[in-house]
């Protein structure tokens, strides 16, 4: 039996009662409204609460007072902006409305998505394992050149988060950050460095977490931990300091999507100092500890050159991890005619690489995006880049659904779907 609290309007209150009480949990309190929702959760707390996702009942303040108390938080939402309100304030439970008790009951007994705010950064280790738990850290990858790493990382954050999921973006890149201007956001105190410099001292959690990131507050909400703006800054991110605040970033992000710099050198092999900091063991250790790497090439003559002529070293240093690579800016203008198919031939004769993503290129989309600081979903929804990344986001990166979620899905999508001729 599980306490609930309802914090519902009356029309999704009285769909929901007999349902919930047929289920043999006990109903705690129906109240309306964040105080309200705040003082009963302190005066009794319950196992979940069950709450409108509008800024009028779910708040900051709710997520805070239900996290004190060990509380589960659901989210019910009529509108987008209803869900974009939950993605705000931190919260990625979030279903429909209208969705059955059937698809609700089982989010009671799920394990929670948020972690003790005491959780430190020696607690958790880190590497693939920490999956169990959960999260996924997904580092995205490119040789030198701008094969436009950044752009694939931004927008398969925005995507997850579309998704509802809490997702975390770090700006790893050692040799100087380009998220923090690519979305607009102020970069004078770097998070990532921020989160480094606390985890090396074993005092980074995931309240310092939110306090040090930045929130891209667009269509797919989403926390940012900027880069650095200057690359003297780079001793900051030490291969320890990395780990460790990867794995406190496992505790506070269901997706953590880590943008990596390029070059894989070992440094150590031409310094006589073997303690001596390692300008690259940013983006080893990020790509390490990662679970998934996405590989990004851009897809022209030159791009494609160098990125075979690195990617040996890629499977080397991954040893068996998942990878995938995706082709960027796949265009006729370079490559000729059926671009995509010269493409995927090319990297599977010189490298071995069978089904690439391919990502057409859409220079009018991401000329948008850079002048608005935003992403491509919040300036450019149909652009067939955003719907090649988002295709291999739901593909590959996202569990698949439930059967019976599955079916209502594709009914859905059929309802949807646009007329063709």
């Amino acid at each position: 039996m599980t306490g609930i609290l309802l914090a519902l309007d009356p029309v999704t209150e009285d769909r929901l009662l007999r349902d919930i009480v047929a289920g043999g949990h006990d109903v705690l309190g129906r109240v309306a409204g964040a105080e309200d929702v705040i003082a009963a959760v302190d005066a009794a707390p319950a196992d979940v609460v069950l709450v409108n996702a509008g800024p009028r009942s779910l708040t900051a303040g709710v997520l805070q007072a239900c996290d004190r108390r060990g509380v589960r938080v659901i989210a019910l939402a009529a509108t987008e902006r209803e869900r974009r309100n939950a993605v705000t304030v931190g919260l990625h439970e979030v279903i429909d409305a209208d969705a059955p008790w059937s698809d609700i009951e089982p989010l009671l007994s799920a394990a929670p998505l948020r972690t003790p705010q005491s959780e430190r950064a020696g607690d958790g280790g880190g590497g693939a394992d920490d999956g169990e738990r959960g999260s996924r850290v997904l580092a995205v990858w490119g040789p030198a050149g701008a094969p436009g790493r950044s752009t694939i990382a931004i927008t398969l954050a925005a995507e997850l988060a579309a998704a509802g999921r809490r997702v975390a973006l770090l700006d790893a890149d050692p040799y100087g950050g380009t998220v923090a201007p690519a979305l607009g956001l102020l970069d004078e105190a770097p998070g990532f460095a921020a989160a480094c410099r606390l985890a090396g001292s074993d005092s980074l959690t995931t309240a310092e977490l939110d306090r040090v990131a930045q929130t891209y507050g667009g269509a797919g909400g989403f926390r940012v931990l900027t880069g650095i703006a200057r690359p003297d800054r780079w001793p900051e991110l030490s291969e320890d300091r990395v780990r460790r605040t990867l794995a406190v970033c496992r505790t506070w992000a269901e997706y953590v999507v880590i943008d990596t710099g390029f070059s894989l050198e070992r440094d150590e092999e031409i310094s006589s100092d073997l303690f001596a900091p390692r300008r690259n063991a940013a983006t080893i250790a990020a790509l390490q500890g990662a679970d998934h790497v996405v590989a990004v090439a851009s897809a022209d003559p030159v791009g494609l050159a160098r990125f075979l002529r690195t990617h040996a070293d890629l499977v080397e240093l991954l040893d068996g991890q998942r990878l995938t690579v995706v082709a960027n800016r796949v265009r006729a203008s370079v490559v000729g005619l059926n671009p995509g198919g010269q493409v995927a031939q090319t990297l599977l004769r010189f490298g071995g690489i069978e089904r690439p993503v391919l990502v057409p290129h859409d220079q009018a989309a991401a000329d948008a995006a850079l002048l608005a600081g935003a992403t491509l979903r919040d300036v450019a929804p149909r652009s067939p880049a955003l719907a090649a990344v988002a295709r291999f986001m739901r593909d590959d990166l996202l569990p698949a659904p439930e059967p019976a979620l599955r079916r209502r899905l594709g009914r859905r999508r059929g309802r949807m779907a646009p007329a063709v001729g």
